[in-house]
């Protein structure tokens, strides 16, 4: 054999071994068909506009190679959704979009499935929990509510959308047991809606209340609203960039409405490893920036594992304020 010879031998050798590992590895997963994305509310809410951004860039960005489609269950607070994402066995094809009711329901005792009965999936975004009152308000800052709560917890009517246990009513429990007052006296008042909410406020109904910063914007511009206190972990950016945390006023009070996805039970590593690497490249989109923006609402993401272990955190934080407030057992 000549030397050119012998070397093409050894060129097609290595080829040759390079080329099998490649053969016999498996490829890696990816969708088989259509994929849903579940929203436990009606068309409209702010959960379903987030389902159909999500859709809509899965698909106008190819982030995901197959159809992508909304399906929307309503009703029991969250439950009937979660049951239907319960009843899929095909996993990696159907996901929930939900909130802290996730977490909440269980506690509270309203359904019998956990956060531990799925797969979580990812974090992508939080809507912070905002404290506004009006503008001729004697309450001007974070401090004066807290005086007042001291003083007396019943003297200070609030308001909230949309049922007691959520992370509005949680914010301002954290806050009152923070700073030690007794939160079983708080007066709380359920709207169906944040808008409802404001407009309770502007009417002089309430003294304060805690809703999605996104809310009170308008109000705040105008100056017909004050707001006092972002329960996050530092400033929003945006409108509200002035408006001081509630750690920043001594009071160590966290709250959001945590935009959560998760799968059904049983997902395996690839399936993950998929879906992790479509949401990461999601909240990088500029559309998702911009909406992010115009909500207030903080691009936070985390990934499956990271979403997992925030559960476990936020679930056991969840559960001893609510027993605080004589909600749960």
């Amino acid at each position: 054999m000549n030397s050119l010879s012998s070397l093409l031998h050894s060129i097609a050798m290595v080829l040759s071994l390079l080329a099998f590992p490649a053969m016999a590895a498996s490829p890696a997963w990816q969708p088989e068909r259509n994929v849903e994305l579940i929203i436990p509310t009606a068309a409209g809410s702010g959960s379903d506009r987030t389902g159909r951004l999500i859709q809509s860039l899965m698909q106008d960005k190819n982030l995901v190679d197959r159809a992508v489609t909304v399906v929307n269950k309503p009703g029991g607070g969250g439950t009937i959704g979660l049951v239907y994402l319960t009843q899929q066995s095909d996993t990696g094809h159907h996901f929930l979009v939900t909130s802290p009711t996730l977490l909440t329901n269980h506690i509270l005792g309203k359904t019998t499935v956990t956060y531990r009965d799925l797969t979580p999936m990812a974090v992508i975004g939080a809507d912070f929990v905002a404290f506004s009152v009006r503008a001729d308000s004697p309450i001007k800052t974070g401090a004066d509510l807290v005086d007042r709560l001291k003083q007396d917890a019943a003297s200070v009517n609030f308001a909230l959308a949309n049922a007691l246990g959520n992370h509005n009513h949680i914010a301002i429990a954290e806050v009152a047991r923070t700073v030690g007052a007794d939160i079983k006296s708080l007066k709380v008042v359920v709207f169906n809606s944040s808008g409802q909410v404001a407009t309770s406020l502007l009417g002089g109904h309430v003294d304060v209340i805690a809703s999605p910063a996104s809310q009170v914007r308008q109000h705040a511009k105008s100056g017909k609203v004050r707001v006092i206190a972002v329960a996050s972990e530092q400033r929003l950016a945006g409108a509200l960039a002035s408006v001081p945390t509630w750690k920043e006023q001594g009071v160590p009070a966290v709250s959001a409405n945590w935009r959560n996805v998760v799968g059904t039970k049983g997902m395996s590593d690839a399936q993950i490893a998929y879906w992790d690497n479509v949401f990461s490249r999601l909240v990088q989109q500029p559309e998702w920036k911009k909406a992010a923006d115009r909500t207030l609402t903080a691009n936070i993401y985390l990934n499956s594992a990271e979403t997992r272990k925030q559960l476990d955190q936020l679930y056991e934080q969840l559960s001893v304020t609510l027993r605080a407030l004589g909600l749960a057992k």
